[in-house]
């Protein structure tokens, strides 16, 4: 079991128990869309990030976006490490049918998707070394393609397909997430 250092926030039970499984780490629920209404939760998230910074896996549907985006407006995006889960189609099998979307939540991935997620979001890992990341500007983004001209959210896509990242995410979102992931060096090295 590896011990990951910042506190992870997911959206219920489910997510906890699968990820308790294949991590040594703090683990808070958001109760789904119950921490809009929260004021504790949305303090003890605060007090947490400061002490030990968040890192926040959500589902990659469009209700883990809203509630992603709820968990960064509440706490300074500088304390905060996105882990994406990959779009895989399927179902949970404690489930008698898929989701709205039809995508596998937290708690549908394995051991291994996880902790590809938490290593690529930069986790800190007990044993494990930090890659180098960071520098990759809205700019280099332009300069690929990926925003600001007329096919770009076609481009944006596809790179986000190939990355394994939601496809709803936005230019805006993306850059934070590759300086999480890549050195400029390497995402200068991509062919677009």
């Amino acid at each position: 079991m590896h011990r990951v250092s910042e506190v992870i926030v997911v959206e219920g039970r489910y997510d906890k128990n699968t990820l308790s499984q294949v991590v040594d780490a703090v683990i808070i629920e958001t109760s789904g869309f119950g921490v809009f209404n929260n004021k504790e939760k949305q303090q003890l998230l605060r007090a947490l990030a400061e002490k030990r910074g968040l890192i926040v896996m959500t589902d990659p549907d469009g209700a883990g976006l809203v509630i992603r985006n709820f968990v960064k407006s509440c706490v300074d995006p500088k304390l905060l490490k996105q882990a994406y889960m990959p779009e895989i189609f399927g179902k949970e099998r404690r489930k008698s049918k898929a989701s709205k979307e039809g995508k596998l939540g937290v708690e549908g991935m394995n051991a291994d998707v996880i902790m590809q997620a938490l290593r690529r979001c930069g986790a800190t890992i007990d044993g494990e070394e930090t890659a180098s990341s960071g520098g990759i500007t809205m700019a280099d983004m332009y300069a690929a393609g990926l925003t600001g001209k007329p096919d770009s959210a076609a481009k944006r896509a596809r790179f986000l397909a190939s990355m394994e990242l939601p496809q709803k995410m936005t230019a805006q979102a993306l850059l934070p997430v590759l300086n999480a992931l890549m050195s400029r060096e390497d995402f200068l090295s991509r062919s677009f």
